[in-house]
């Protein structure tokens, strides 16, 4: 099952994404974005759980929006380039990872709140 769901910051009241697929089995969280070309717009990948990440084997840069049990923000990462062998945040319960410029425009910060609801 493919669940997507809509990614909100609550304190900015802002939209992260429209239809971001859920990665929560453990092949799905360890394949990631891994072999897609693009990440569109409006669209992102919850892994859940997950502290960390890769971006090995992927061919564009991503958001990544690092949250905690509660969805607040524990961690940011801007426009990470692929190759890098890490991104993590302390507390980190869930990673969102996103088309760039996401954070920039959402204005999204460490501590907002992030809900996550069906689409």
């Amino acid at each position: 099952m493919n669940l997507h769901l809509r990614v909100t910051n609550t304190t900015r009241d802002t939209l992260l994404a429209e239809q971001c697929e859920q990665a929560r089995s453990f092949f799905a969280r360890g394949r990631g974005l891994m072999g897609r070309e693009q990440l569109g717009p409006g669209s992102g990948l919850l892994i859940d759980p997950c502290a960390s990440i890769h971006t090995f084997f992927m061919h564009f840069p991503i958001d990544v929006v690092f949250i905690d049990r509660a969805g607040r923000v524990v961690g940011l990462r801007a426009a990470m380039r692929p190759g890098l062998p890490y991104a993590g945040a302390w507390r980190a319960r869930a990673v969102i990872e996103l088309p760039v410029g996401v954070i920039a425009a959402s204005e999204t910060q460490i501590g907002d709140l992030i809900k996550l609801r069906d689409s």
